[in-house]
């Protein structure tokens, strides 16, 4: 139950997830693979989980 809720919370590229784990994260990355961060909030939010965990760097070109 609680693995369909947070993929239900994660399929909506529009709606924001709100706080998520490293490992939340991380399966939303690999669900919006395709997905901008300037267009996909789900990935932005599971973008910046995972720099605020120090488990991805960006690279500085990428603002």
């Amino acid at each position: 139950m609680f693995v369909t809720s947070i993929i239900s919370t994660i399929a909506d590229c529009h709606a924001d997830p709100g706080k998520l784990t490293p490992e939340q994260a991380h399966r939303a990355m690999q669900i919006h693979l395709e997905c901008s961060v300037d267009l996909c909030r789900v990935r932005r939010r599971a973008r910046q989980t995972l720099v605020e965990a120090k488990l991805m760097v960006l690279d500085q070109r990428a603002g």
